[in-house]
Formats: C-alpha cells, structure tokens, sequence
C-alpha cells in the first residue's frame, strides 16, 4: 500500500503529477529510486538530484595560501541557520579550513586530534567542544577537501556559505580559475571529464534513454541512434568540461580551456547540508516548547 507522505515526497522530488507518482510507486512497491526511474523512462521527470532535496545548516569556508599552491574547502555543520551569522562560529569554521590547508591531515578524526592553530592549548575537537558550549549548539566538523598542486589552487565561496569550491588548474591565471570556480558552483557538474564517469553510470542512462525512445514509438534500432545522440545531452550535465559555459552559452567549458591553453587536475563542490536528512520541525512550536521550558 502506498502512504501519501510517499506520493508527496515522490512529487516534491521530481515535479511529476500526483496520478504519476501514486502509479509508478504502486509498480515499484513503494521503492522510490525505482519509482523516479520509472518516470525518467516514461519522459515524466528529470533525474532528482538528492542535494535538491535535503538541507541542513552550517557554513562551508575555504582557504588558499598566498602562493596559491595549497587550498581547503571545509564544511561545519550545526543545528540551526541561525549560527552561521554568529561571528564566533564563521572564524572558527575559517580556522578549520586554514588548518586543513597547513597541516594536511588524514581525515575528520585526525584533524580533531591535532593541536589547533587558533589556540596552542588545546586541540581541535577541544575548541570544537568549547564553541558547542558557548555557542548553544551542537556542531560538527563533517568533511574537507584539499589540493595542494603545481598550477594554480583558487576557492569561491557562495551564498555566505551555502556552496563552497576548490579548483586545481594547470597554466591558468586567478581570473579564469575563479570563472571555473563559479561555473562549478552554480552548475554542479558532478565529474570532471567523460573518462571520470563510472562505466555503469553511463550504461544506466542509456538503459534509460532507450527506454524513453522506444516509449516515444521508436523501434528498437531508431531508439539505439536516438540513445547515441541523447547521451552527450547526459555529459553536458554531469562532465565539468562538457557543460556549456555560464559566461557566454556558445562554449564549452572545454574550449575555454583550449582558448587559454589551461587543464583543470581537479575540483571539489561542497554544498552545505548535502547528503543529510534534516529533521522538519515547526519554528512556532519549538520557540513554544523552549518557553514552556
């Protein structure tokens, strides 16, 4: 039996009509990848992508050295938005990133376990701990990247926050590594170059590409034509290189690059609350039971 919460929650997350939804999932027995699959390949939706569909708060902060050769995006989570105004907690997620960039640790944990830069007595998960107390929060540092390269390292930070990026360009200036910096932040690419895809990604969408063709009519040799030409359609959503540029629609990504003789080794997009479930609470009654005591 398939519940309204899971019909509601198939339509948030792919903008198909009720009816849809509720049939799709009912074939599916309530499995809700399968149930958007299902819609991919009737031409209903688009895929959904999870970090459309999930929130949490916190901040994201980058750091680059002076030379331009290290860098570090971090994200620090917390449990309301209203934290990530709170100066205390921006310097301290900016010492994060600062520290991750200069001391290069292994991972979360090792991090925390290292003495912090900001204050030589203590340790990371220390000051951690002491931000959680005077702040009134629980917060958690959950994840970085970081580069160190022969090139170029360049960050972007948008919406106070929200999004954070690192780039690793070969032979490009700060002007263009900050313009991949900011394609990438609005564009999302999810992998670099067609080569960066796993294989069975790809066979995936072309399962799925065939299916929406024949479903359109086509007979199964039409549909395999069709699936070859619909696929770089595919690249140009997920490949960095086969996006077309924000700043002028008539080039890829790649032919900027070629234009000025650069290669971008890597990149990373952090975007805050990706990837957690955050809980939905009533502002109205929270605010009521913290006054009920």
């Amino acid at each position: 039996m398939v519940s309204a919460s899971q019909v509601k929650e198939l339509r948030e997350k792919t903008g198909a009509g009720m009816m849809d939804c509720k049939k799709v999932l009912t074939e599916a027995n309530g499995d809700m990848e399968k149930a958007i699959e299902l819609l991919r390949e009737r031409g209903i939706a688009k895929a959904a992508k999870k970090s459309d569909r999930i929130a949490a708060e916190g901040l994201v902060a980058a750091y680059v050295s002076e030379d331009g050769k290290v860098g570090a995006v971090v994200e620090v989570n917390a449990e309301t938005d209203f934290v990530a105004s709170n100066a205390e907690f921006k310097s301290f997620v900016e010492d994060v990133a600062k520290q991750v960039a200069l001391n290069n640790p292994a991972d979360v944990e090792a991090l925390l376990a290292e003495t912090s830069i900001s204050d030589s007595s203590k340790t990371v998960q220390e000051v951690l701990t002491n931000k959680i107390a005077t702040i009134g929060e629980n917060m958690s540092i959950r994840r970085f990247e970081r580069f160190e390269s022969t090139g170029l390292v360049e960050k972007y930070i948008h919406g106070e926050g929200k999004i954070g990026v690192l780039v690793d360009i070969e032979n490009g200036t700060p002007e263009l590594a900050k313009d991949i910096c900011m394609q990438i932040a609005a564009a999302k690419p999810e992998f670099l170059d067609r080569d960066s895809v796993p294989a069975e990604r790809v066979q995936k969408e072309m399962e799925i590409l065939k299916v929406q063709a024949m479903n359109e009519g086509k007979p199964a040799e039409i549909a395999e034509k069709m699936v070859q030409g619909r696929i770089g359609k595919f690249y140009g959503e997920i490949c960095l290189v086969d996006q077309e540029f924000v700043k002028d629609s008539s080039m890829k990504v790649s032919d900027l690059l070629k234009s000025k003789g650069a290669k971008i080794n890597r990149f990373a997009r952090l975007e805050k609350g990706e990837g957690i479930e955050k809980k939905e609470e009533n502002f109205a009654e929270e605010v009521a039971k913290q006054i009920k005591g």
